[in-house]
This record gives structure tokens, sequence and C-alpha cells, in this order.
């Protein structure tokens, strides 16, 4: 496992008009900044193609691990369809969530009647 990934999703402090958007934290962890930055456009070209088009109303934070490092673009891609999946069943639970809670009335107490 190359990366770590944490989503928020936030109906407050979004509004609905904005697309997903993704941050990427790439740790030195004693590499050069060509392998940082290597990683990094390996990261936002996987983002761009797999996460961005799923328009997942969140932010998405991706980290890597210092294994990130050595990992070739298919070992990184598999492991971002991974977190990419997890991510998708994330969503649908909380639009069901959602979706479960606005559609529910709500009982009156039977001391308020």
């Amino acid at each position: 496992m190359f990366l770590e990934v944490r989503a928020v999703a936030s109906p407050l402090a979004r509004s609905t008009t904005q697309q997903t958007r993704v941050g990427l934290i790439v740790p030195r962890h004693r590499q050069t900044a060509v392998a940082r930055n290597r990683v990094k456009r390996r990261l936002r070209e996987l983002s761009r193609i797999r996460l961005l088009p799923l328009d997942l109303m969140a932010d998405v934070v991706i980290r890597i691990r210092p294994e990130a490092y050595r990992a070739s673009f298919p070992d990184l891609a598999s492991d971002f369809d991974r977190a990419v999946l997890q991510l998708n069943r994330w969503h649908d639970g909380t639009r069901e969530a959602a979706s479960q809670s606005s559609s529910t009335p709500i009982q009156p107490k039977a001391s308020d009647k």
C-alpha cells in the first residue's frame, strides 16, 4: 500500500457547484526534489483521469508513504484504484444516509401530544 487517502464532505463548507478537490501530501522521506516531483506528477495524472470524473463532492487528501517513491506507475495506479473504490463506497454510504434522513418524517414524542 503506497497511499493514504482521506475524504471530507461537509454540506456547510461546500456549495453544490464546486467540483471535487484533491490535495497531495508528498513528504521528503529523504528523497530528492526530482523524485518528489515525479510522484506528484503521477498522482496528479491519476487524480485527473480516475478521481475527478466521479464528482464525489468531497475534498480528498492523498498522502504518500515512503514506498511510493520506489513504485512503478502501474503499481501506483492499482493502489489508487483501490482507494477510489473505497471512496466510492464511502460516497454511496453518505448519499444513502442523507436521502434516508431527509425522507424519514419526524414522529412527535408521546409527551408532545
